[in-house]
């Protein structure tokens, strides 16, 4: 049995983390078969949860869908260890080991129906589930005075006409000023940010005497900057008194900031014992909010507070586990129930039709999407190319590519020469922010020239992976004479290189996700130089900052959060697991004025095809009807 884990780290299947906490589980206390079989399903539990899911279906313990389907040879032969066992016997086998529980008692496994958990994932998803599902009715304390809220949403959205379409951003501001918690979910350019400010706006207005305390926040430093960015925008196009504005809040901040992390620790300053100091919280970007962390946001919320999520469920999933913005965004196409769509009806002017359902999800009512997007209309390419990606139309997305449209443009990757075509790009894109750096720009200017421009990578290794492609690009810079890289690999600084911070320090104020560019001082020393999410520059000496990597090109999930005028996606010369529709999607609507992919049509196709999947039992928990 140690040869076939062996062979399963080799393969990469398993790591050796998967195996030795299956050791661990399994003990000393079963033998043969039984321990076999317990043993192989902790590995596959561990190797899941590893991978973004969070629980373990049972009908995966089987040969021909063991790891996806890959080395059957080896899936065959851990499933003979085991004595073979089908669903039936994974239940029995499973529920008579102490190191399980059914959910009643502290066990480090929970199983729960088919689906094996860690503890602790069984009770993050248990705390969500719950929190949405008893968090849908009016609350008391929350009753609204609809004949007002009316006459706020009019003036602030305008007074629906018989015959037009829904204004569904007016929707969402009904729905989520009438429930704690409310889920806006959209696609770019449909209007999040500029909801919201109205929505906060509605809330202020309808509750002068309480000088509402309002939070802004957002998973990543990015993210953040960029909500405080938009919002602050969008509010000033507001008919507010100066009394009202003051209520509005000036800055966002990120997820990890606003919860209190602490360095070096996973306790958090504010939790259920000391809940955060707020009225009211949005969340923007919480497709990027992985389970466990929704989990502790949840714990420390006010009682009352309301809570505003914002997101494109059709972006990628957190890179930690869950889909948690995904799961519930099912509900939506439930529609309304009757009560709810007469209510929301009244409240906009707008005709909505209640959605007759026979198992219907409390959630489906405090719920929206934004369909109608202001950024790209009918004719705008990378409009048209997100929408057949998001179909899974890969023939009309590689036509949309091939017809040499001004703000979408696909090339070939398949040969040498086409691998120097894009570097050649690369550097062509970056050229203007370095001649910034070089005539001695000011710090704040050259950030945001190069904002402009960003190369977005599948992978992390190899030649089209993050790693590969940074380095490539600094040695052709450096030998046109954009950089002054220095020889030796011990002095990597020089003016002009962009970072990206990959760990949090709270002391330092910089995050997870934060771009910065080294830029020579007065006094002519290498400083970092950061843009904060209230739109001043601070910098940092190149020694003091946390973890961080060259960032010429980064991945698609750390461009979440982000916009660029003209984005570059590289996709690898072949097929990889991790290449998938949500992940095209999401670098494809980074870009806001212009595209560039460089892929091979065939890989290109077979991801727009594949779904990311992330298993877990939030859908079904929340559909559990009391």
């Amino acid at each position: 049995m140690n040869l076939l884990y062996e062979q399963a780290q080799n393969s990469g299947v398993l790591r050796a983390l998967d195996v030795q906490f299956a050791r661990m589980i399994t003990g000393d206390d079963m033998a043969g078969r039984d321990q076999a079989a317990l043993m192989l399903a902790a590995a596959c539990l561990s190797a899941e949860a590893g991978s973004g899911h969070v629980c373990l279906h049972l009908e995966q313990l089987q040969p021909d869908i063991l790891f996806d389907g890959r080395f059957p040879t080896l899936a065959g032969a851990l499933w003979q260890s085991a004595g073979e066992p089908d669903t039936e016997r994974w239940l029995a086998l499973l529920g008579q080991h102490p190191s399980v529980s059914d959910g009643t008692r502290p066990a480090p496994l929970v199983l729960n129906e088919h689906r094996l958990y860690l503890q602790r994932m069984w009770q993050s998803e248990g705390e969500v589930a719950a929190f949405f599902n008893t968090g849908q009715s009016v609350d008391s304390s929350l009753m609204v005075d609809e004949n007002r809220l009316r006459e706020i949403l009019d003036s602030l959205f305008g007074e629906a006409m018989p015959g037009q379409d829904i204004d569904w951003q007016k929707v969402a501001a009904a729905v989520a000023a009438t429930r704690r918690i409310s889920i806006i979910s959209g696609g770019p350019g449909t209007g999040k940010t500029t909801t919201v400010a109205k929505l906060l706006a509605a809330l202020v207005q309808l509750y002068p005497e309480q000088k509402l305390r309002i939070q802004l926040a957002a998973p990543t430093g990015k993210a953040a900057a960029r909500l405080t960015d938009s919002l602050g925008q969008a509010s000033l196009k507001l008919p507010l008194s100066a009394a009202e504005r003051e209520i509005f809040p000036a800055e966002a901040s990120t997820l990890h900031r606003l919860l209190g992390a602490q360095p070096g620790s996973q306790r958090m300053r504010y939790h259920r014992g000391n809940p955060l100091h707020l009225d009211v919280l949005v969340v923007d970007e919480a497709s990027m909010v992985d389970l466990p962390m929704m989990a502790r946001l949840i714990e420390a919320l006010p009682e009352q507070a309301r809570v505003i999520f914002l997101g494109d469920r059709d972006q990628l999933a957190s890179v930690e586990a869950g889909a948690v913005l995904g799961d519930i965004c099912r509900f939506a196409e439930q529609g309304y129930s009757p009560e709810r769509a007469a209510q929301l009806s009244l409240l906009t002017g707008c005709e909505l039709k209640p959605t007759p359902v026979e198992q219907p999800a409390k959630v489906r009512d405090s719920l929206c999407l934004l369909r109608r997007s202001y950024r790209f209309d009918a004719g705008s390419g990378i409009g048209r190319l997100a929408t057949a990606v998001n179909a899974g139309n890969g023939a009309e997305a590689i036509s949309i590519l091939a017809k040499g449209l001004p703000d979408v443009r696909g090339y070939p990757l398949n040969e040498t020469d086409d691998f120097q075509f894009l570097l050649d790009a690369c550097v062509s894109g970056y050229k203007p922010y370095l001649q910034e750096v070089a005539q001695g720009g000011a710090a704040d200017a050259i950030l945001e020239a190069f904002g402009r421009f960003q190369v977005l990578c599948a992978l992390r290794e190899g030649p089209f992976g993050v790693k590969g492609l940074n380095e490539r690009i600094e040695q052709l810079l450096n030998r046109k004479g954009l950089i002054r890289r220095p020889a030796a690999l011990a002095g990597k600084w020089y003016a002009g290189r962009p970072v990206m911070i990959s760990r949090n320090d709270s002391a330092l104020g910089l995050f997870n996700g934060d771009i910065g560019i080294a830029l020579q001082d007065e006094q002519g020393e290498l400083r970092v130089w950061f843009q904060l999410p209230g739109g001043e520059v601070k910098s940092v000496q190149p020694s003091r900052l946390p973890a961080h990597e060259t960032a010429f090109a980064m991945t698609v999930h750390k461009s979440q959060g982000s916009e660029f005028e003209h984005t570059l996606l590289v996709l690898p010369n072949h097929f990889l697991p991790v290449l998938t529709r949500e992940l095209v999607y999401t670098a494809i609507t980074r870009a806001k004025a212009k595209l560039s992919l460089y892929a091979n049509e065939k890989v290109f196709s077979i991801a727009t095809r594949t779904r990311t999947l992330r298993r877990s039992g939030l859908v079904q928990r929340l559909s559990e009807q009391e």
